[in-house]
């Protein structure tokens, strides 16, 4: 496994005593050096080298180390400097600190030892400023990412909900002397919840409440299925006389099979009913849906009796009908749970 490269150290000095001793302990201790011998020289090896970090003396002719430290701190803010120093220039340290230095050292050294700590902790914090600015960068381009994906989302969703919205019957709609209403308000752009009301002819309404489980799109796509299905049973009850449609165990049966088989890993809970305007009477099966339908008739209410399984879970859930008189004038309301 290859290792990493050495870190790059500039020092500048114009003690050429001192500027060699530091040298010469760094590239010791692993490290990659270059050197000057005064600010303007510094600066110039500084663009053209970008090194890892800079060490720096505060005095030196012409150009001195103040000057040296504002031109990296301008040209590259993010390169550790640590500023040399006489003993009693605390003046110049603090300066040099405001400014943006990372670290100081006082010359002569008492022991160069310090020197290695004082390199390894400005290259230690110089990391992690460049993996915390690589993650920032990072973060803010998956945030960016995720913005135009929900954008897509969102245009995806109100285009499926308007196809939805499209799917539903009108939201009253008069047949005779019955009356059909509804008001849907789903908790997504795209609902699980539908429902739908139907002539049959010869005095028959068919209507159905459905509830899918889950939320978006997935389980709005399950509606969609519902109101094809139903839709072709329809049709096929008008042009071939096929009456599976005006059965409520029949239907149950078809759905379950076709969702089941459909393989989405959806159910859904429904009430399905057929009225005879003529006889008014009601027909219905129950497929696990809750609250249960209730019908009201003067100061009386109460929930129409009946239950089964859920559509879609089970092979053989076992539906029932059941048929209720319907007395004048009423009023038949039916719940899903959002």
């Amino acid at each position: 496994m290859a290792s990493d490269p050495p870190a790059r150290i500039l020092v500048i000095d114009d003690d050429d005593a001192i500027r060699r001793l530091i040298v010469k302990y760094l590239e010791k201790n692993g490290l990659e050096t270059y050197e000057a011998a005064d600010g303007l020289e510094g600066i110039k090896i500084f663009r053209k080298t970008k090194p890892d970090l800079l060490l720096c003396d505060m005095r030196m002719p012409d150009t001195d180390g103040i000057e040296v430290l504002k031109v990296v701190k301008n040209e590259s803010p993010l390169t550790p400097i640590i500023m040399i120093s006489g003993a009693g220039l605390i003046d110049d340290v603090v300066e040099a600190l405001r400014l943006g230095a990372w670290d100081f050292l006082i010359k002569p050294f008492s022991n160069i030892s310090i020197l290695k700590h004082a390199v390894n902790n400005s290259l230690h914090r110089a990391q992690l400023e460049w993996d915390n600015r690589l993650y920032r960068r990072q973060v803010e381009a998956a945030n960016r990412e995720l913005q135009a994906s929900l954008a897509v989302l969102r245009e995806d969703q109100e285009a499926g909900r308007h196809v939805q919205i499209q799917l539903l019957p009108e939201p009253e709609s008069r047949f005779g002397t019955y009356t059909f209403s509804y008001i849907l308000v789903p908790s997504l752009y795209l609902s699980g919840d539908f429902l739908d009301y139907f002539e049959l002819g010869d005095g028959c309404l068919g209507f159905y409440i459905a509830d899918v489980s889950g939320h978006g799109s997935s389980s709005a796509f399950v509606t969609v299925l519902l109101k094809s299905l139903i839709t072709q049973a329809i049709r096929r009850y008008k042009n071939h006389g096929d009456t599976m449609v005006v059965q409520p165990v029949k239907v149950f049966e078809y759905l379950n099979s076709e969702v089941l088989h459909a393989g989405l890993g959806k159910y859904l809970t429904m009430f399905y009913g057929i009225l005879d305007t003529k006889t008014h009477t009601l027909r219905y099966s129950n497929g696990g849906h809750y609250p249960p339908p209730i019908v009201k008739s003067g100061k009386s209410a109460e929930f129409i009796p009946g239950e089964g399984l859920p559509v879609g879970l089970f092979e053989f859930p076992g539906y029932t009908e059941r048929s209720l008189d319907i007395p004048s004038p009423f009023l038949l309301t039916m719940f899903s749970d959002g």
